[in-house]
């Protein structure tokens, strides 16, 4: 299993800290990242979005269940939100898209070209297996108690040149 380069978390981290400002009006610190499984308990809410291009893989955003639901309000500009229905789950989704439709601007300004599949919104006790690369887990946190982890397994992929795919 390959090592994700640590100059590729950043544009997700710099995407992350932006759009959370911009769109929920928090202020977050960005822990420690660290290798772990992708595994959740039962009241987690994990936004998946893959990755094509350049870099393949994905990026999950795994909130608390209660913690989404904050997330989703602040999304609907302070609307209650008291269950995740579907006007929860799409603002959610579309806070996904946002992060990782403005971490795919900040690849192509260093000239990697990525594109994002559509969001899935997972509920629930989960275990993902990525055999392709390790999953590197950045806890994000707010001064008002609100905390999500970004979950990040990807690679940048390289095609082999065609000097490497001669026989001669």
């Amino acid at each position: 299993m390959a090592e994700i380069n640590v100059n590729h978390i950043n544009p997700f981290l710099m995407a992350a800290g932006t759009i959370l400002r911009d769109a929920c009006q928090m202020e977050m610190s960005i822990g420690k990242p660290y290798v772990k499984k992708t595994e959740f308990e039962d009241e987690t809410v994990a936004i998946m979005i893959g990755i094509t291009g350049e870099m393949k893989g994905q990026v999950l955003m795994a909130f608390s269940y209660a913690n989404a639901l904050n997330v989703a309000s602040r999304m609907m500009m302070g609307m209650p939100v008291t269950e995740l229905d579907d006007m929860a789950t799409s603002a959610i989704s579309e806070l996904g898209n946002m992060i990782m439709g403005n971490a795919a601007t900040i690849f192509s300004t260093k000239g990697i070209v990525i594109d994002i599949t559509p969001p899935t919104v997972c509920q629930g006790s989960m275990t993902i297996t990525q055999t392709y690369a390790q999953n590197i887990c950045v806890p994000i946190q707010a001064g008002d108690g609100l905390s999500l982890e970004l979950d990040i397994a990807c690679l940048l992929y390289t095609s082999p040149s065609p000097r490497d795919l001669s026989t001669s």
